[in-house]
């Protein structure tokens, strides 16, 4: 039975990866001091919604009801449940959650309607905390072994250009913006003929932007990517789609994919500013360039099933990923398959002499060790 369409089953080598660059991204949210929070996959329809009505991922909600005729919806995103969640919290308050999310759109080969975000948020945050998230990403992409680019702008700056242009329908001209990227810019150009303001993107691509007061927004940030090391590239036709956001936005892009792979910005709750980052766990999973924890050693029992269990252990105890099989033939051919650097033989003569025959499976090489010697072998 096929999936539906949008969504997809991961196993094997993928599902290693994935779980791998987890543990990357983890290791360095906690590291900033963020805490873990785990938030309901279903809310009610009316909460998913309130105070976004016009953002076109709304419109890409799946919907459901329950037994009692309630009207819900599956989370799009994690930033609306924040309103709930950091309720009462001591500022800051630093989150991060990684989980499915789910919209009702298109799909392409980089899109599905199932897919893993994994966010850092700040609850009280300024400029410093806008550039520490960028740092975290920073730090993470490299770790992936992804090259990038990150791009920032202002969506004060690009308010006060629209307003100083004389422009209306804000919010329709700001979706259109967002577009640039995914169309070329003529089409986008084409879309914003109809609000008159086609002109708009030949204003934002001069550089005179310091005659505009909430240049200031971009100036802060790259004096506090400086002193964090990050480099920033200001871009300021970048809009992002959603209308939550404020004050600065962030986008970051690799050559290796169209589409961008981490995205944020800056937004409030309940008055308090907040700023925030969402890593897209399948764009990494394809571009990320990592070794994975695949299985070190391989144990073929040859009708000696105790001691074969009890060196498992003894190598599952000095953190050696370990599994066991009986029979040669089939030992050898699975090792080979799922690319297991090492097989480890546990016969009659091997127990009798308390030395075990290793085979380096790469270059085809045995010898007898005992098995503190296996480890020193393996590691």
């Amino acid at each position: 039975m096929e999936t539906v369409k949008g969504f997809q089953d991961i196993t094997g080598e993928e599902a290693l990866k994935r779980e791998k660059i987890k543990e990357i991204l983890t290791d360095n949210f906690r590291l900033y001091g963020f805490e873990p929070a785990e938030t309901p996959t279903i809310e009610y329809e009316e909460f998913v919604k309130k105070g976004n009505e016009n953002d076109e991922a709304i419109s890409d909600i799946f919907k459901l009801k329950d037994k009692g005729n309630r009207n819900l919806a599956l989370r799009y995103e994690f930033t609306f449940q924040l309103k709930r969640i950091a309720k009462n919290k001591k500022l800051p308050y630093k989150r991060y959650q990684l989980g499915s999310v789910f919209r009702d759109e298109p799909t392409t080969s980089n899109r599905f309607r199932e897919f893993t975000q994994c966010d850092i948020d700040i609850v009280g945050s300024g400029y410093k905390e806008d550039a520490e998230i960028l740092k975290i990403t920073s730090k993470i992409l490299n770790e992936l072994g992804i090259k990038y680019e990150i791009y920032v702008n202002s969506r004060r700056l690009l308010n006060e250009i629209l307003d100083k242009e004389n422009v209306k329908n804000k919010e329709e001209i700001i979706k259109e913006l967002d577009k640039l990227g995914k169309l070329s810019e003529k089409e986008v150009k084409e879309n914003l003929r109809k609000y008159k303001a086609e002109k708009l993107i030949d204003v934002l691509k001069k550089k005179d932007f310091k005659k505009y007061n909430n240049y200031k927004d971009i100036e802060e940030l790259e004096k506090y990517c400086e002193y964090y090391n990050v480099k920033i590239n200001f871009l300021p036709t970048l809009a992002r789609g959603l209308s939550y956001y404020n004050a600065n936005v962030f986008e970051i892009k690799s050559k290796d994919m169209k589409e961008a792979i981490v995205g944020g910005g800056s937004y409030l709750i309940d008055n308090i500013q907040c700023t925030g980052l969402s890593f897209g766990l399948d764009r990494l999973q394809k571009i990320s360039n990592i070794k994975l924890d695949n299985t070190q050693c391989l144990i073929i029992n040859i009708q000696q099933e105790e001691e074969s269990i009890k060196l498992a252990e003894f190598l599952r105890r000095n953190q050696i990923k370990t599994i066991v099989l009986d029979k040669i033939s089939k030992g050898l051919d699975y090792a080979n398959k799922m690319n297991i650097p090492y097989v480890v033989f546990v016969g009659t003569e091997e127990v009798k002499k308390k030395k075990f025959k290793l085979k380096d499976m790469k270059i085809g090489k045995e010898e007898m060790l005992k098995k503190e010697e296996i480890i020193k072998k393996i590691k």
